[in-house]
């Protein structure tokens, strides 16, 4: 339950940050991209990373073997949806906190790993 209402906070969160949304949980062969949006002409792939607040930092868990990943699944939406990766893009991570409280509390890291 905890990472469903994740993924919902996720969305509401980055469209009230004028994100358009073009994507959720893109699936390939070689992976999965959580969330693809659009801020203004860059494409954004996100992956979010819900975790009870606990005092870990959800931004660790996007290892470099795991950025290789949604790296390799990014070039494959740039090609389908777009026919070309010659496309402005970046990667960030949408960490997700779960107050005792029940809230939610999020914290955007753009640009959290580079192409």
């Amino acid at each position: 339950q905890l990472g469903k209402n994740g993924e919902d906070f996720a969305a509401e969160f980055l469209l009230a940050r004028g994100y358009v949304i073009l994507k959720t949980n893109y699936r390939t062969k070689l992976g999965e991209i959580d969330i693809v949006a659009q801020e203004g002409d860059i494409v954004c792939f996100i992956e979010v990373k819900t975790r009870q607040n606990d005092g870990w930092d959800a931004f660790e868990a996007v290892d470099k073997r795991k950025q290789y990943k949604i790296r390799r699944v990014a070039q494959q939406f740039l090609l389908e949806e777009f026919k070309t990766e010659d496309v402005p893009a970046r990667f960030d991570v949408l960490g997700i906190r779960s107050m005792p409280t029940g809230t939610l509390e999020g914290e955007l890291l753009k640009d959290a790993f580079g192409v």
